[in-house]
């Protein structure tokens, strides 16, 4: 068995910052990979931002990787690793500083399909059994509750306000498992699962940013956002997601911490 493109579709948040989404696949794995915004202007690895640097990066090393996933995972973790030590310019300022990202990834091992992920790229598959998450189930509760707390309209400056940013700052200082610059913590938190996998199943791999649309937003429910997928593709809910976002860009309604997020979508077939 193999992997086979459908489609794939990634949005920037915003068409003045660079897309710190990646998404990709080989024959037998795919990823996504979900760059953590920015907290501070570019300098730790030059002009470029930290998000979209090791975003890059994990995703330059998930096309080179090969073996099973748990090796794939560890020669991206030991590339991004070591990537950091040769291109940073100086110390981070501090720990929010350092470049991290959620990831999801797949591959096929014999007849079995195996996900490996940290943090909150969604992947969803569908099979003859129906309509299963391989990573836990997304849920906004928090991050909604946060952006609430710090009052109406949070996400309309986009992560930029003095308060928006020292809060979001304390929050990134909070251990949490997720793709950064240390290999070994990398290893540890990793999490993955392994599924039973047939020819014709199809696969979505999401950044949270799309998944908003069945999360945040609820236009549909999973099942009906994978029925949606296979009936008329990735570009019409991508649309329904940004009009959404943009009836509601004061951030009112559906309160969060960027109007909306890079949004990246990857199609893949069993064949």
């Amino acid at each position: 068995m193999h992997l086979d493109l459908i489609e794939s579709i990634s949005l920037a948040g915003r068409l003045n910052v660079a897309n710190d989404d990646r998404a990709g696949s080989a024959e037998r794995h795919a990823w996504v990979i979900d760059g953590a915004t920015d907290l501070g202007p570019a300098g730790l690895l030059g002009a470029r931002g930290g998000a979209a640097w090791l975003a890059d990066t994990a995703h330059r090393a998930f096309a080179a990787a090969n073996g099973s996933l748990t090796d794939i995972c560890a020669q991206v973790f030991d590339t991004v690793a070591g990537a950091y030590e040769g291109e940073r310019r100086r110390e981070p300022l501090a720990g929010w500083e350092l470049p991290r990202a959620a990831f999801a990834a797949v591959a096929i091992e014999g007849d079995s399909l195996v996900c490996g992920f940290m943090a909150d790229c969604i992947v969803l598959h569908r099979s003859a059994a129906g309509i299963a998450f391989l990573t836990p189930q997304p849920d906004r509760e928090r991050e909604r509750a946060e952006a609430a707390a710090l009052g109406p309209g949070t996400g309309a400056a986009a992560v930029r306000s003095p308060e928006v940013l020292a809060d979001r700052r304390a929050a990134r200082e909070r251990p949490k498992a997720v793709l950064g610059i240390d290999a070994g913590h990398a290893r540890i938190n990793t999490e993955y699962v392994r599924v039973p996998v047939a020819q014709g199943d199809d696969l979505l791999l999401l950044s949270d940013g799309f998944a908003a649309l069945f999360d945040t937003y609820q236009a549909y429910d999973p099942a009906g956002f994978v029925a949606q997928v296979l009936q008329h593709g990735l570009a019409p809910l991508a649309r329904q997601l940004r009009d959404i976002e943009r009836q509601d860009a004061a951030c009112l309604r559906y309160p969060r911490f960027k109007a909306s997020d890079d949004a990246t979508g990857l199609w893949l077939r069993v064949g």
